[in-house]
């Protein structure tokens, strides 16, 4: 039976939710959404219907968090906001049907990355943990971590150039965008390391090649889908 970290939502009973969520953690660059792409396929293979989510993809909100994004002007508490808004709206109408449904539901990030980036700008530890209280507590937790080095190399391959709230840019750190992303990049490596005890997930080296990376995030989840069948 599903459990929440305080307690559910108005009118869901955690009975009902018989999929599983698995979330794949980490940041920009190293490698979340193509592990994703084929973490679905495989589970597809496998006769499991699979959604996906993810931040920033409600339909309420999306596109006006994105074109706020742009503008390099929310406030941390703004911000923070924002992006529970987009979390709750996705919960309520995709995450929480799918698992009625039995679906397996793959999470592109899910609310820890959220707190990250919250306590890092100053948000109180507590408050920002409180928001997220109706949120279902994941079957399965996978952080992919990859040191700010290997982060900077596949951004600039990707990209070519760095995201203003990926570097931090908003925090002060440094004028350089380069310096400025080690250091943010590092701070939310520490951050994830001090909520893997008190929340349960597991540490990932995605360093690696995909194809090894595929093959262990393979083995952890099985572990879970089987688990269900026993």
């Amino acid at each position: 039976m599903k459990k929440f970290f305080k307690f559910p939502p108005p009118n869901v009973k955690p009975e009902d939710l018989k999929g599983k969520l698995i979330v794949i953690e980490g940041p920009d660059s190293s490698g979340r959404s193509t592990q994703i792409e084929l973490l679905s396929k495989w589970l597809e293979m496998k006769g499991y219907p699979v959604v996906q989510t993810g931040l920033k993809r409600s339909l309420l909100v999306a596109d006006e968090l994105e074109s706020a994004l742009q503008g390099n002007v929310l406030s941390p508490r703004t911000l923070t906001l924002f992006y529970a808004t987009d979390f709750y709206d996705q919960l309520e109408n995709v995450i929480i049907p799918s698992l009625r449904a039995g679906f397996i539901v793959l999470a592109d990030r899910y609310i820890y990355t959220l707190i990250a980036r919250a306590v890092i700008r100053g948000a109180e530890r507590e408050w920002i943990e409180s928001i997220y209280e109706m949120a279902i507590i994941p079957d399965l937790v996978l952080y992919l971590s990859v040191s700010p080095s290997v982060l900077v190399e596949r951004t600039f391959q990707a990209h070519q150039q760095l995201d203003y709230w990926e570097s931090g840019m908003d925090l002060g750190y440094s004028k350089d965008w380069f310096t400025s992303f080690l250091k943010y990049q590092r701070r939310m490596r520490l951050e994830f390391i001090k909520m893997e005890k008190k929340f349960k997930f597991e540490i990932i080296n995605a360093n690696r090649t995909p194809k090894s990376v595929d093959r262990d995030l393979k083995a952890r989840i099985a572990r879970v889908i089987d688990d269900g069948e026993n």
